[in-house]
C-alpha cells in the first residue's frame, strides 16, 4: 500500500456571520442586541488523500472554499467534524505575510518565521544564506518587512519555506503575486521536490501548471468536492462550467462575445509566402491574418490579438486602437491585417487570442480563446533564456 502524506476525511467547516452588533452593555445583559446571524458552510463533507510523492492540484472558483481547505490541511482552522491528518514534516505558505513582523527586519523575520515552522536557530543559521540567495532580496534583509513589496514578502516566504526541509509543502495562490522569473525559479524548485519524493499541495488558477506539474487533483465548488483525478480532465470539465454560455469549437478553441461580428479566421504567414504556417524561426517577418464577417454594421469597432507563452504568461496584447487605427464602420466581410517584423519570440508553443471589441472595450463582440496554437524554431538571433530577444548589440571595452 502506498504511504499516504496527507488525509482529509469528512471536514466540514462552518463560520458564524453576524449581521448586528450589541450597541451596550444593558442590550447584552438584556440578551438584547445580540442580532441576527448566519452558519456559512465553507466546507462540506470533504474527503480525499495525498500519496507520498505526489503534486495535488485544489482547483475551484474565488469562495469555492479552497483556501479555508488548506488553512485546514495546516492546522490554522480547526474543523467542526472531520478530520486531517498529516503524516509528513509539514511546511505551509498560505496567507501573504503570515509568521512575519512588520516591524523586524528580512534577517529577524526569517528566524521568527523558520521557527514557527520548526526549525532550530542553529539548523536557521546554518540555511540563512541558502535562503536569502533564493529570495533574491540581499539588498533588503536588513530593512524591516514593512517596506517590503508583495512580491517581496512572497520571494522571503517561499524561501524560508523550501528550506525546512519540509516532506509536504502546501503553496496557495499567493505565488502569483511573485514576478515571471520567480513563478519559473518556484516552477523548477517543485520539480526538483517532486523528482525528490516530496509531496506538494498546489492551489492555483493557472490551468497549465495544474495539467503540467500535478498528478492528481480535486476541484471544489461552493465547498463541495465536485471531482477528483487526472488533472487535464478535471481542468477541462472546470474550464467548461467556468466559461458558461461560452461556445467551445471542435478545434478547441472557446467564443464568446454578442456575435454581432466574428472572426472567421486567423492564419500565420511567413516571409511573403503564400500558404499559412503555425511554425516559424525566431527573427522570421509574419503576417498576421484575421478575416471578420458582421450581421450588421458596427461603428468603430477594435480588434485585438494576444499571445501567451504555452505555460500562461501573456507576452503581447495589441490592439488596432493602440496604433489610432479604428475603422468608422465595418460591415460585410474582410481582412484585417497586423504585420510582425522580425518577430523576437524564442523558440517555444505559444497560443494566440483574438477579440472585437466596441471603442471603449466594454463590450464584447467577439472573443476567440485559443484561436490558434503555433511553434517558434530557434532562428536568428539565438538566446538560450527567457520569452524573447530584444537583440541587444554587445560590445567589450578591454
Amino acid at each position: 500500500m502506498t504511504d499516504l502524506a496527507l488525509e482529509v476525511d469528512h471536514v466540514t467547516k462552518t463560520f458564524r456571520l453576524h449581521h448586528e452588533k450589541v450597541n451596550s452593555i444593558k442590550q447584552l445583559v438584556a440578551g438584547k442586541g445580540r442580532g441576527r446571524h448566519d452558519d456559512f458552510v465553507a466546507l462540506k463533507d470533504v474527503s480525499f488523500d495525498v500519496k507520498e510523492g505526489e503534486v495535488f492540484g485544489v482547483i475551484g472558483h474565488n469562495g469555492s472554499g479552497k483556501s479555508t481547505l488548506l488553512k485546514c490541511m495546516a492546522g490554522i482552522l480547526q474543523p467542526n467534524s472531520g478530520s486531517v491528518r498529516v503524516h509528513k514534516r509539514m511546511s505551509a505558505l498560505l496567507e501573504l505575510g503570515a509568521g512575519f513582523h512588520p516591524e523586524l527586519s528580512g534577517r529577524d523575520n526569517v528566524y521568527l518565521n523558520a521557527a514557527i515552522l520548526g526549525m532550530s536557530r542553529r539548523d536557521i543559521a546554518a540555511r540563512f544564506d541558502d535562503i536569502v540567495e533564493f529570495s533574491g532580496l540581499q539588498s533588503f534583509i536588513d530593512s524591516p518587512v514593512k517596506t517590503y513589496s508583495s512580491g517581496m514578502y512572497v520571494r522571503l516566504a517561499f524561501a524560508v519555506a523550501i528550506n525546512v526541509d519540509p516532506r509536504l509543502l502546501i503553496i496557495d495562490e499567493i505565488l502569483a503575486v511573485g514576478d515571471v522569473t520567480f513563478q519559473q525559479r518556484c516552477l523548477e524548485k517543485f520539480v526538483e521536490f517532486r523528482n525528490e519524493g516530496r509531496t506538494i499541495v498546489l492551489v492555483t488558477h493557472a490551468m497549465n501548471t495544474v495539467k503540467d506539474m500535478c498528478d492528481r487533483a480535486i476541484w471544489l465548488s461552493h465547498g463541495v468536492v465536485t471531482g477528483e483525478g487526472d488533472p487535464s480532465e478535471l481542468v477541462e470539465q472546470y474550464t467548461e462550467q467556468m466559461l458558461g454560455d461560452m461556445h467551445r469549437s471542435a478545434d478547441g478553441s472557446v467564443r464568446r462575445g454578442s456575435g454581432e461580428i466574428k472572426i472567421t479566421s486567423v492564419e500565420l504567414f511567413v516571409n511573403d509566402a503564400d500558404e499559412p504556417v503555425k511554425r516559424f524561426r525566431t527573427g522570421d517577418d509574419v503576417r498576421l491574418r484575421l478575416r471578420y464577417q458582421t450581421e450588421k454594421a458596427i461603428p468603430r469597432p477594435v480588434v485585438g490579438f494576444a499571445i501567451e507563452q504555452l505555460g500562461g504568461a501573456t507576452v503581447t496584447s495589441p490592439c488596432t486602437r493602440d496604433v489610432g487605427l479604428v475603422p468608422e464602420m465595418l460591415d460585410g466581410t474582410g481582412v484585417i491585417d497586423a504585420e510582425l517584423p522580425k518577430v523576437p519570440l524564442l523558440p517555444g508553443t505559444y497560443d494566440l487570442h483574438t477579440s472585437v471589441t466596441d471603442f471603449n472595450r466594454s463590450h464584447i463582440y467577439d472573443h476567440v480563446h485559443l484561436a490558434m496554437r503555433f511553434d517558434v524554431m530557434t532562428g536568428k538571433p539565438y538566446e538560450t533564456g527567457g520569452l524573447m530577444t530584444l537583440g541587444p548589440a554587445w560590445s567589450i571595452d578591454t
